[in-house]
């Protein structure tokens, strides 16, 4: 016999979803059957599959270790999903979730198999740190609740949690956090405006194409933005990102012929390779500076209420120095007191 509790970061699953993570290679039909003969209980009772675990609560297995190892003996976590510890910039932790300042250049989760990203790295801080075991990882990987672009910086979330991993993920998913921008686009634009219309995404390109029309298979996008700050032929903008589509501000900004500096996919290779050549820039200048989060609670409790905010990188804010942007525009963005004061 065999004796699992569950820990905080397993709760809020199906018992039947638990097994099927616990001992990978068995078929459902095995569960159920061992559930309607009572050898799999839950806190010492017959159970059907369908409950919800809780922190505390008893799985018992009444199987012969054989049985257990033969159904659980390839699920290890590989070594590419605890990857080498790295220095992370680390915005807000508690027990449930954390919030990174992601630089450009990393993925927020892979898009190969054999890719190292945002949530590897987690993972890996989340072990070294003794926040999460191996055998928990057989279980529960820790997981981001937002993507930002490869060579898109700033705040990423992540659930350290199954409870709070959902509970963040589905406020993102309803927008009920409120998510700022900051980028540098090439001109000057006098003031600012609420954009909405539709994206097309080709899959072949990976580009999306904005519309104020809906076309067939077209996602609706929702944009507000202000300029903070124009400077020598450019402009820093905050941007209000209403809805969260792939591209979505990159491709809005170039079709009000506003590109975002240093964004080959959609702006200007001309602009672009003169900043590459006098800065070495290499990615957009868009930088995820501020979330908002409502009040709330469960897993998330601890979170209420509160404005997390993610510094500009250093090439970001020397870029901007050069070009005569106020020092302040990147210090404390537009909106931050109204945001506090919505708050609370």
């Amino acid at each position: 016999m065999r004796e699992i509790i569950i820990r905080t970061n397993e709760a809020g699953q199906r018992l039947d979803k638990y097994l099927s993570k616990y001992m990978s290679l068995a078929p459902k039909s095995f569960f159920y059957k061992m559930l309607r003969k009572k050898n799999i209980t839950l806190n010492g009772k017959k159970a059907s599959g369908q409950e919800k675990l809780c922190e505390g609560d008893t799985v018992k297995l009444f199987l012969s270790d054989e049985t257990i190892d033969k159904f659980t003996e390839q699920k290890r976590p590989s070594q590419k999903s605890i990857a080498a510890p790295v220095k992370l910039d680390i915005l807000y932790e508690d027990k449930n979730t954390i919030f990174i300042n992601k630089p450009a250049g990393m993925l927020s989760q892979k898009a190969a198999k054999d890719d190292i990203s945002l949530v590897e790295y987690v993972i890996g801080y989340l072990f070294e740190s003794r926040q999460i075991t191996e055998e928990e990882l057989h279980t529960f990987h820790p997981a981001v609740c937002n993507r930002l672009d490869r060579n898109t910086s700033g705040i990423v979330a992540a659930g350290k949690t199954l409870a709070a991993l959902q509970e963040l993920s589905a406020m993102f998913r309803e927008r009920s956090l409120k998510k700022y921008y900051l980028c540098l686009v090439a001109g000057i634009v006098a003031k600012g405006g609420h954009i909405s219309g539709f994206l097309t995404k080709d899959q072949q390109t990976n580009r999306v194409s904005f519309s104020e029309k809906e076309n067939t298979g077209a996602a609706r996008i929702e944009t507000e933005y202000h300029p903070l700050c124009a400077g020598e032929g450019v402009t820093l903008l905050e941007v209000h990102l209403i809805t969260g589509k792939t591209h979505q501000i990159r491709a809005h900004m170039a079709s009000m012929g506003h590109p975002i500096i240093g964004d080959y996919k959609y702006g200007s290779r001309k602009i672009n390779d003169r900043y590459r050549e006098v800065y070495g820039l290499t990615s957009q200048l868009l930088h995820s500076v501020r979330l908002c989060i409502p009040e709330c609670s469960g897993a998330l409790a601890d979170l209420s209420g509160k404005v997390i905010t993610a510094p500009v990188p250093k090439l970001f804010r020397k870029i901007c120095e050069d070009k005569k942007i106020q020092r302040s525009c990147l210090i404390w963005p537009h909106g931050v007191q109204e945001d506090l004061e919505d708050l609370h």
